[in-house]
């Protein structure tokens, strides 16, 4: 794993998990999509793991794709680290994998999130179990500002959690909203100022239930929520190879880095 994007350290049962790429705000470039990836692939065999404790060091969770990773996105690679790539007999391709992989670790995740959750960390953080933000965290599921659309399994774990009105305003504005709002839209399970102290908190309680109760629980739990996973990812999967390099997703770019108002096409 690369040891300067995740680290783990693990003590009493409880895995605490953070993205060390701080002064970049926790930006996921190549090495950091192979780093979470590993990090949960190990969380899945170890058997002395209660629960899983996720944060970004610095200031903030995780502030979206690293722009040098957003001009790659068309490129056509063998790069490890695209997030375009998939391994055979997965349902994920890399980028919905570190998201995706901590619904498969088979103990509780629970996501400390503070600064920024935009984009792709916004999708990190869905992919958790369960969510402690900071009130004055700055959100968004940010892609259709892009030109893009989310494709980190945020289409389905969203629609999970807010109605679907709700999603939909979300996903269509990209814009940004609070950690308040956020709880109050069902996206944060909890507010709290001291985001992580909280996790830490909760995770020593789950630690102290019985294990295999634990993850008996959340096998049945995840079979209610996720049933029609591998359809929605894979729709996903499509929607943004129908989109990304195209003239309008250029233009989303091009207007965004240019600072001026966008002057896109409509679809013949």
């Amino acid at each position: 794993m690369a040891d300067d994007r995740v680290s783990i350290s693990i003590a009493d049962g409880i895995a605490d998990v953070r993205m060390t790429r701080a002064d970049k705000r926790n930006a996921l470039d190549g090495a950091m999509f192979l780093a979470l990836a590993e990090a949960g692939e190990r969380l899945k065999t170890e058997p002395a793991v209660r629960v899983v404790v996720l944060s970004g060091e610095g200031a903030s969770f995780c502030a979206g794709l690293d722009f040098g990773a957003m001009v790659g996105l068309a490129e056509r690679t063998t790069d490890p680290g695209h997030p375009g790539l998939i391994k055979d007999g997965q349902i994920t391709h890399l980028g919905q994998q570190v998201a995706w992989v901590w619904q498969e670790v088979p103990v509780p995740v629970i996501a400390a999130v503070h600064g920024h959750a935009i984009g792709g960390g916004i999708q990190i953080a869905l992919g958790a179990d369960i969510r402690i933000v900071h009130p004055d965290t700055q959100l968004s599921v940010r892609e259709v500002h892009w030109g893009i659309v989310p494709d980190m399994t945020g289409t389905m774990m969203l629609a999970q959690l807010v109605r679907s009105d709700v999603a939909k305003e979300l996903v269509l504005t990209a814009r940004m909203f609070d950690g308040r709002e956020a709880h109050a839209l069902g996206l944060a399970t909890k507010l709290s100022d001291h985001p992580y102290d909280d996790a830490m908190t909760m995770a020593r309680e789950i630690a102290g239930r019985s294990p295999d109760a634990i993850r008996a629980a959340k096998v049945l739990l995840n079979g209610l929520f996720n049933a029609g996973a591998a359809e929605q990812f894979a729709a996903e999967r499509r929607s943004i190879t129908s989109l990304v390099g195209r003239p309008n997703q250029v233009e989303a770019v091009m207007a965004n880095f240019e600072k001026r108002s966008p002057n896109f096409s409509d679809p013949a």
